[in-house]
């Protein structure tokens, strides 16, 4: 029954992957929820910032900020990548990084050149791999990414278009639609557009106030916009994870439930070589006694 043992031992290992992808997937819907309710927490403050700046910027249309400003001539375009540290979540990063690619063709084809801000290990390696210039990184977000390992890596960005090195910015990430869908997005961050800024009229009721500004009208503005990309690039952030502990959980899912397949059909085989042995076993008794009786 060598065959046999060795099927067993088949048996053995898949059940003990069984076990794995099953707490692997627990654990991904423990965090799935956390994330989620990370993603939502984080976007009254994105709104209220963006707000009071479009407040500001229309009390004072004669200023416009440099985040605003549009005709760049540098010929350059900036991607802030945003993927995860780990693997084992489908195929999450591998359409995002297919949209980033495709971008910077459309960018490279029309004689433009890319950099990149990597958020994530695995789109770091990505880039790195395709040969693209990573001007900065954040790696290692965890999972309770906090606004301030973000802020250096994306200032470097911010102030290159600033300066007029990059002509525009995009934010790429993995949008949570829910728990079975979510979807890569290539988004344009700068410059920002007036629709961005724009408030409905309650917003205009709830924000029309007049501010005293210290020290100066342009500053503030200038201070609110920046703060408003930063929460930008946080709420991507952690859409990108929520979509990460979604994915990460159906993938697990599909792995045991595949895994169980699995053990089903070679318990089948392993019955079925059980069964000709013992049947073969018979025979010979049975053959063996007719031959001595004969």
């Amino acid at each position: 029954m060598a065959v046999g043992k060795e099927i067993r031992g088949k048996i053995k290992s898949v059940e003990n992957t069984k076990k794995i992808t099953k707490a692997m997937e627990m654990v991904a819907a423990s965090k799935m929820r956390k994330a989620q309710e990370r993603m939502r927490s984080a976007r009254p403050y994105s709104d209220k910032v963006r707000n009071i700046a479009a407040n500001l910027s229309q009390a004072n249309p004669e200023y416009q900020s440099p985040y605003m400003r549009t005709g760049g001539k540098s010929g350059s375009t900036g991607f802030i990548v945003v993927t995860t540290d780990k693997g084992l979540c489908g195929g999450l990063n591998t359409n995002v990084l297919r949209a980033v690619t495709t971008k910077m063709r459309e960018v490279q084809s029309a004689g433009g050149k890319v950099q990149a801000v990597a958020i994530g290990t695995k789109g770091n390696g990505f880039l790195n791999r395709i040969g693209a210039p990573v001007v900065s990184h954040a790696l290692g977000l965890g999972d309770a990414p906090q606004i301030e390992k973000l802020i250096g890596p994306v200032k470097v960005m911010l102030d290159a278009f600033v300066e007029g090195k990059v002509d525009a910015v995009y934010l790429c990430f993995t949008r949570f639609i829910n728990t079975m869908k979510q979807e890569p997005v290539v988004e344009q961050l700068l410059p920002l557009s007036a629709g961005q800024l724009a408030q409905t009229e309650e917003e205009k009721k709830a924000y029309g106030w007049d501010y005293l500004y210290e020290p100066d009208a342009a500053t503030v503005i200038d201070e609110l916009l920046t703060r408003y990309i930063e929460a930008l690039v946080y709420q991507a952030v952690a859409e990108n994870m929520a979509s990460e502990q979604s994915a990460r959980m159906v993938a697990m899912k599909a792995a045991t439930d595949n895994a169980g397949t699995l053990i089903g059909e070679l318990k089948l085989v392993y019955n079925k070589t059980r069964q000709a042995a013992i049947t073969k076993e018979l025979s010979e008794i049975v053959g063996g006694a007719a031959a001595i009786g004969g």
